[in-house]
């Protein structure tokens, strides 16, 4: 039976909602160390914010990310993945989307947390450890 997102996922991951400033946002990637963060309106997802949305669509274009919501350069089409799937149906949508963190969601759309290819590199080589173990 193949490992679970809920498995490998970070659980409560800070999350922004979409009045917050941008450069709020951005302090919170840099204390955080992560180059995007869930928007939650509510306990709903509602999007994804990230470091480069925050250049190309802001700071670019020469907008004030003191005063501009997050609402305004946020992703609002994003790819989500159950916390019952495979980790490799996560790893599929990574793929073809093109990302590295995909928030984790219940059955009513509420982030329950997000998958980052680190965590799924992080499960791949223990299982490697392991099965190599096993078989010594």
């Amino acid at each position: 039976m193949g490992t679970k997102v809920r498995d490998v996922m970070t659980a409560r991951p800070r999350c922004v909602a979409p009045e917050t400033p941008l450069s709020e946002a951005a302090q919170l990637m840099e204390s955080e160390d992560v180059g995007s963060l869930p928007v939650l309106d509510g306990e709903q997802l509602a999007g994804m914010i990230t470091d480069r949305d925050i250049v190309i669509r802001a700071v670019a274009r020469g907008k004030d990310p003191r005063g501009m919501p997050v609402r305004e350069v946020s992703t609002r089409d994003v790819v989500a993945v159950g916390f019952e799937e495979d980790l490799s149906e996560a790893l599929k949508l990574m793929a073809s989307h093109k990302v590295r963190r995909l928030p984790v969601i219940d059955d009513e759309n509420r982030l329950v947390g997000v998958v980052s290819q680190a965590d799924v590199a992080m499960e791949a080589k223990e299982k490697a450890v392991g099965e190599m173990v096993e078989e010594i």
